[in-house]
């Protein structure tokens, strides 16, 4: 899949997908976004800046939800236009998805609303790319069904992103057989290895997280095989104002990436047993 100015796909080098949760400040984005573009491209890997202009999905309507759209959609911009790099941005049900569409490269749905069919469609009708997160509650065969209703539309830009599934009360595992399923959907397998270490409402009027299983969960899924990886990422996690505790520190995330490469180039080198038919 031709994915902004890279192709995307199993057989191809992983890409990421990165930067904090939320947009706190136009700085903040431009500095993260700097130095994600300047390890990427030291190391190879193709770069899209991921942040959020509204989280609508917090544990508490007293949690901080971003600068909103018209501010929101105006840093990203920024960030695309001074960094020169493609930006992802979450859109939600009430989103003017056409005015979104027109400043960023891809468009992410939430987990949560995958099984929404007008939503789904809708956003593929932007004729952008597409990240469609695997809602926590779906089993990974079931995202066969969402990526047809998305490519009903003609779009055939869409990717699947395994982001864990609830395991009892504020827990979720990752199951590394997921992104196999999910392969047969045709689309790039995306992984989320900072959402699948959170801890959904875990402190009780927010999320909790495990941090320091952010790279376990990552060198496992790359070792499985996938297309691209998701991370959020803060230069200083414990005052990020949203998902700070699953988010991987900025300034150890080059040494991480360094050993994810290395994995993809073995893993891919030979392809993959399990797909021969």
């Amino acid at each position: 899949m031709q994915l902004c100015d890279f192709d995307a796909g199993l057989d191809r080098p992983l890409f990421l997908i990165a930067g904090p949760c939320v947009i706190e400040s136009e700085q903040l984005a431009l500095d993260t976004a700097g130095k994600l573009k300047e390890m990427t491209q030291r190391l190879g890997i193709p770069f899209i800046y991921k942040s959020s202009f509204d989280k609508a999905n917090r544990s508490s309507g007293r949690s901080y939800r971003g600068p909103g759209l018209d501010a929101g959609l105006r840093i990203l911009d920024t960030v695309r236009r001074e960094i020169n790099v493609p930006v992802l941005t979450d859109v939600h049900e009430d989103t003017p998805l056409a005015e979104v569409a027109a400043v960023v490269d891809v468009l992410q749905t939430p987990a949560f609303l995958c099984r929404q069919t007008n939503f789904i469609q809708n956003v593929a009708r932007q004729n952008k790319p597409v990240n469609i997160k695997k809602g926590q509650f779906l089993a990974p065969w079931d995202m066969r069904n969402v990526v047809e209703k998305a490519r009903a539309t003609g779009n055939e830009q869409i990717m699947v992103c395994e982001r864990g599934v609830s395991f009892g009360y504020n827990n979720l595992v990752s199951d590394m057989r997921a992104l196999a399923v999910m392969r047969e959907t045709g689309a790039p397998v995306v992984f989320d290895a900072t959402h699948s270490a959170q801890l959904p409402g875990g402190q009780g009027d927010a999320s909790g997280g495990q941090r320091e299983f952010v790279p376990v969960l990552a060198r496992a899924a790359v070792a499985a095989g996938i297309a691209g990886l998701f991370m959020e990422t803060h230069p200083d996690p414990d005052r990020a104002l949203s998902d700070g505790p699953n988010a991987w520190p900025l300034d150890r995330m080059e040494a991480l990436l360094i050993t994810l490469k290395a994995l993809d180039d073995t893993v891919k080198r030979l392809g993959f047993i399990e797909s021969a038919r």
